[in-house]
């Protein structure tokens, strides 16, 4: 088996729990090959969310296409000892030959709405699960997080500084594309902007103004290599930093190009206060005004109603790993198998069967409703599920241009009534209606299942 760790095409398949392959296997015994309907949402919304933005479908689509065990992960799954020969030479062969229908990336959602629907043979729609969860979980945690920042800074830039305090390397990289459908304006981390096509910005390290025996020779040196750099001023003292950005400004004269000053530490407020204030007095009115400093949408807010002169904000940690929602109750649920809809009743997990739509109500330029419909049932408003890969091919809706989901996002969080922007509980929720004949069809099918269970008992 490959040495290295990096998950790629060829053992991405591998990439899935073990539960998946023996079900498989079972499946294949059986020769339960129909036709599924899987909808992928989430249960429940965090209680810091008030709606949450869809993000993932581009990578999930991409595994969904390329899945294919090759020799070497038909032999890493022989040496477990517990598949049968035959089954793996079926596996050998399977490919992902279904049909996905998905909100596309960007757009605002809620509780219970499929984000993503999967069609395809059970064994196909099951093996898909693991992978395509991940996928869209952590980069729809990552945007919803990015999208209340970027609502907080209130039109002021946000640049992702969280990389190097991330959840690994895949993290760091889905997440910083992910941050930048939700609203964020750059990133530090190269790697992604190279890839992705983000915009990719940084300051400096107080490392740097430490190596150098004093900070006004640190400033001049890093403006000689950079000289539109923005220059880390609280190392040692925040008015002291801004005075040697001052005497800089006077010794080179018209040849001064320093972007902005950084704050890193202490009141920021009221260092931006007095930095801003220095510097007008001396003329660099053009020099901006950074700060970082474990912010997050809560600082964020209570900094830009405080009203200091910040122009920008980096935000690592807090944002990198949504640390006030880590995580999404997001589950992957059989909705239709052979033909027929298939529910789960368990006691506040309950689903709902058979292929869906979502519609959006919007009156008068806001959002109002949302209507969890059977799918092809007529309804009020704007449908969300869109088709966006066909026979395991990919659609022209399901390639994703990264600005258009970015701008996707900004008008689907425009149009939502304020008490959802805001960074509290929204009272009332946002309403997700569902039509009577999907509750009639669910209604109709725990009856029935109340009804073999009754007579297996007797």
């Amino acid at each position: 088996m490959r040495s290295d760790s990096w998950v790629d095409d060829s053992n991405a398949p591998l990439l899935t729990d073990l539960y998946q392959l023996v079900m498989l296997q079972a499946y294949f015994a059986a020769d339960m090959r129909e036709t599924a309907v899987f909808d992928l949402f989430v249960r429940r919304l965090p209680e810091a969310r008030n709606y949450l933005v869809a993000c993932g479908l581009d990578d999930a689509l991409r595994h969904l296409e390329h899945i294919a065990f090759d020799a070497e992960a038909i032999a890493a799954l022989r040496r477990l000892g517990r598949f049968s020969e035959s089954f793996l030479e079926w596996l050998a062969e399977l490919r992902f030959r279904g049909d996905v229908r998905a909100v596309p990336e960007g757009t605002v959602v809620f509780a219970e709405e499929p984000i993503l629907e999967v069609v395809a043979p059970l064994p196909e729609a099951q093996l898909v699960e693991t992978l395509v969860l991940n996928q869209i979980h952590l980069q729809t945690v990552a945007a919803s997080k990015a999208a209340r920042i970027v609502g907080a800074a209130a039109g002021r830039n946000v640049v992702d500084f969280g990389l190097r305090r991330m959840h690994g390397t895949d993290a760091a990289m889905k997440s910083a594309r992910a941050f930048h459908v939700g609203g964020v304006a750059a990133t530090s981390n190269v790697l992604a902007a190279s890839v992705y096509g983000v915009p990719v910005a940084g300051t400096m390290a107080h490392s740097f103004v430490q190596a150098h025996d004093d900070e006004l020779d640190a400033f001049r040196a890093m403006v000689a290599s950079t000289p539109d750099a923005v220059l880390l001023v609280d190392t040692y003292d925040t008015i002291g930093g801004v005075r040697n950005v001052i005497r800089l400004a006077r010794e080179l004269g018209n040849r001064f190009r320093v972007r902005a000053i950084r704050l890193d530490s202490g009141d920021l407020a009221a260092s931006a206060r007095d930095a801003r204030r220095m510097l007008d007095e001396a003329g660099l009115a053009a020099v901006r005004i950074f700060a970082s400093s474990d912010l997050d949408e809560y600082r964020i807010r209570d900094l830009v109603a405080a009203g200091p002169p910040i122009d920008a904000f980096g935000v690592g940690t807090r944002m990198g790993v949504s640390s006030d929602a880590p995580s999404l109750d997001a589950v992957y649920k059989l909705a239709a198998y052979a033909g027929r809809g298939r529910v789960k009743l368990s006691t506040d997990k309950r689903t709902f069967p058979g292929r869906k739509q979502v519609f959006r109500v919007v009156e008068g330029g806001e959002a109002r409703r949302d209507v969890l419909a059977v799918a092809n049932e007529p309804a009020d408003g704007r449908p969300l599920l869109v088709p966006v890969m066909q026979g395991g091919r990919r659609l022209a809706a399901g390639s994703t241009d990264l600005e258009e989901a970015r701008e996707r996002c900004r008008r689907g969080i425009a149009e939502l009534p304020e008490r959802l922007r805001d960074l509290g509980r929204a009272d009332p929720p946002y309403p997700v209606e569902r039509t009577p004949a999907l509750e009639n069809e669910w209604s109709e099918l725990r009856d029935r299942i109340a009804q073999g269970r009754s007579q297996t008992s007797r």
